[in-house]
């Protein structure tokens, strides 16, 4: 018999440096660990080897980012929750925009 449940990944990805290329401090980003645990019962982080992207701007420029990426599995995509808590973290990392992705994912 099959038991398979669909439930949300969602994935944050978190500037290392701030706009004045100063690294954000640890605490930072242990209190988004400890929202996303509160919230959803869990959330994991690939800190140690931070993950490179990059992007062409409007001029054409690539820039390049180091970020950190936070995972966590929800039972529901709350959309609006979601919107709201990427607004927060836009604020406190002080960025125009935090990407954030959400997959449908069924547990094995």
């Amino acid at each position: 018999m099959s038991t398979n449940s669909c439930q949300a990944l969602v994935q944050l990805f978190l500037p290392v440096y701030g706009n004045d290329g100063k690294a954000f401090p640890r605490a930072m980003f242990d209190a988004v660990r400890d929202e996303l645990t509160e919230e959803f019962g869990g959330a994991t982080a690939f800190a140690h080897s931070p993950a490179v992207g990059a992007w062409e701007d409007d001029d054409g420029d690539v820039c390049r980012d180091d970020v950190i990426l936070y995972e966590v599995m929800a039972d529901t995509l709350d959309r609006e929750w979601w919107q709201g808590y990427r607004k927060t973290l836009e604020a406190r990392f002080e960025q125009e925009e935090i990407l954030l992705r959400a997959t449908a994912v069924e547990r094995l």
